[in-house]
């Protein structure tokens, strides 16, 4: 394949981007593929730094540090994992990308300019799908774990920002409040057209 191919799956917490992810990668590995799954934040130290000190709060804190500190991350998983698989001629899956900054801290009131700005460490992947799921299936799905992210306000701010790059066409849209098994086939046949296309 050469260099290899780099995919995202976005949407809101509890969508099943994680489940989709991982059935992908599966999908591919059998179909022949070389292909690995990553998620942000990344096993790092600034990822699970996040995970500790930013996604397990009660209280959010300033946006702005928050889109830093994901940044920062990024930027390290991009050239510590993602990049070498690529040049490996692999197909990279990762569970969130810099599509979330501009979605949860563009929600939070942050430029989406400066998101990508600070970003730009980060390289844009071949393929961003997007799993759409309506806001009140995503709140069933909580059960009152009550993290920073997880309000009702929060995540439908998040979602316009997610259709507004649906728009922009950045993001390719899938239905997610179906069975498993239908939305998993959309995704194949998504990536499997985008296969196709680099590999004649």
């Amino acid at each position: 394949m050469g260099r290899g191919l780099f995919i995202c799956i976005e949407g809101l917490d509890k969508c099943g981007k994680t489940t989709h992810s991982t059935i992908l990668v599966e999908s591919l590995r059998k179909g022949g593929y070389d292909a690995v799954y990553t998620s942000e934040p990344s096993n790092s130290e600034i990822g699970r730094f996040i995970r500790e000190y930013v996604l397990n709060r009660k209280r959010r804190i300033y946006a702005a540090v928050e889109a830093l500190l994901f940044a920062a991350d990024r930027a390290e998983h991009t050239e510590m994992f993602i990049k070498p698989n690529l040049e490996r001629g692999r197909i990279v899956v990762s569970d969130r990308y810099v599509f979330s900054s501009l979605a949860y801290q563009g929600a939070a009131g942050m430029d989406l300019e400066w998101i990508r700005e600070i970003n730009r460490a980060a390289i844009y992947p071949d393929l961003a799908i997007y799993i759409d799921v309506p806001i009140d299936v995503i709140m069933r799905r909580f059960r009152g774990r009550g993290s920073v992210m997880e309000r009702r306000e929060i995540q439908e701010k998040v979602r316009r920002i997610y259709m507004h790059l649906v728009r922009r066409g950045e993001l390719v849209m899938v239905n997610g409040n179906r069975p498993i098994v239908e939305t998993a086939r959309e995704i194949r046949r998504i990536v499997s057209e985008r296969l196709n296309l680099k590999c004649p």
